[in-house]
């Protein structure tokens, strides 16, 4: 490795991408055109990144499988940055057997990391939390450390285990301020602000108020009766009862919990359900049986008794009943928490994440276009769409997969 190369690399070590085009910025081989790819990658200029990495990747010769797999790893966080979900994850894990077998180790951490990260993204939780579970950070560099550590804090904040979480990112900081990175530390100052941030909010009794992530954990675990419209259900203690495809019967049990301890008018009932103006007796013959599917369905936790202008939620063993909301509400909740991070995401990698055709995702970003909460650059295969972030509050209960429902 010459002098230039070697400066260059310590350069983006430290996080100074124009210090490392100033060493390589006229050089055509291999080794410059993979620390050309990087410093662009930091500098924002992802798809110029991806085809010098590329171009790197193409010029090592056969005998150099160590600066190829270099050159693969770099370009899955490309990707990852540029929200591409759409790749294999195969040969980011053959890139890391390759490097884990030439010794280098830090590397071959930061292609498993990568892969943590993009199932974060797409929302497999439990997945990413077994795949961070089986790495070894033991002699990592302080920056791996802290993107391990922030991996660890994001598994725990999406199954709402705030202590854990809390932990993790003090550990973050601690590891980004030994790499002095400024870019690192503050993407975990950013991240770590999510804890102190309104997450939902919850009525009961008629009372409103907007709650962290520790006071919605303390919540679930404190035995209320929780209409959940995070995660579209009834909890209360270890029972959940999901309604995410009945919406009616999600419709009718917040509106009896809103309430609760009260009655609901019946023809209310028949306007929050039905979404009309117009009662008829059709509306009366249908709410009849959703009363009758969900007094069912909540056998377990409640009773749902008539009155004489309604219907009333009576919960079982006196517990409370809350009704947890998400901070924003609407069909595109999730689809707007996704692009709150302020990254450039395509249709494709949107609908891996939300789970939903790319049909369906593009009619809800015309939609939103169309109000003006989202705006889209490029054209054709390179449409990326962008959204300003939600300010104020914290996300993570849109999420993919926010809440271990078991």
């Amino acid at each position: 490795m010459d002098s230039l190369i070697a400066a260059a690399a310590r350069a983006l070590i430290t996080g100074d991408p124009l210090g490392a085009l100033k060493c390589v910025a006229l050089r055509e081989d291999p080794p410059a055109l993979a620390l050309r790819g990087i410093a662009m990658a930091q500098l924002g200029e992802h798809a110029r990144a991806r085809d010098l990495l590329r171009r790197a990747a193409r010029g090592f010769g056969t005998h150099e499988e160590r600066a190829r797999a270099r050159c693969v790893v770099a370009e899955a966080e490309v990707a990852l940055a540029m929200r591409d979900l759409r790749g294999s994850p195969r040969s980011l894990a053959a890139a890391a057997v390759t490097l884990e077998a030439r010794a280098d180790r830090a590397n071959a951490l930061h292609a498993r990391l990568i892969a943590v990260r993009r199932l974060l993204l797409l929302g497999r939780v439990d997945e990413a939390a077994a795949a961070l579970a089986s790495l070894d950070t033991q002699g990592a560099p302080p920056s791996l450390l802290a993107v391990a550590e922030l991996a660890a804090a994001e598994v725990a904040l999406r199954s709402l285990h705030t202590g854990p979480a809390r932990a993790a990112f003090a550990r973050a900081l601690e590891a980004a301020e030994r790499a002095r990175v400024p870019s690192l530390l503050a993407e975990v100052t950013e991240a770590r602000a999510a804890l102190d941030r309104p997450a939902a909010r919850s009525i009961q009794a008629g009372q409103e108020q907007l709650l962290r992530l520790d006071e919605v954990e303390a919540l679930l675990a404190s035995g209320a009766l929780v209409i959940d419209g995070c995660r579209r259900g009834l909890r209360a203690g270890g029972v959940w009862l999901p309604l995410a495809r009945r919406p009616l019967l999600l419709a009718v049990a917040r509106a009896l919990a809103e309430a609760w301890p009260g009655d609901v008018d019946r023809n209310l009932l028949i306007t929050r359900a039905f979404n009309t103006r117009h009662l008829d007796e059709t509306h009366r013959a249908r709410l009849r049986v959703e009363i009758g599917r969900l007094r069912a369905l909540a056998t377990p936790l409640a009773r749902i008794e008539a009155s004489a202008r309604g219907f009333a939620l009576k919960p079982l063993e006196d517990r409370a009943v809350v009704v947890l909301l998400p901070p924003i509400e609407g069909d595109q909740a999730s689809l707007q928490a996704l692009l709150a991070d302020g990254m450039a995401w395509s249709t494709s990698a949107l609908a891996l994440a939300l789970g939903d055709s790319q049909r369906t995702v593009q009619r809800a970003l015309v939609e939103l276009e169309a109000e003006g909460r989202v705006r889209s650059i490029g054209l054709a295969r390179s449409q990326r769409w962008l959204s300003p972030p939600l300010t104020g509050f914290t996300t993570n209960l849109l999420l993919p997969a926010a809440l271990a429902l078991d």
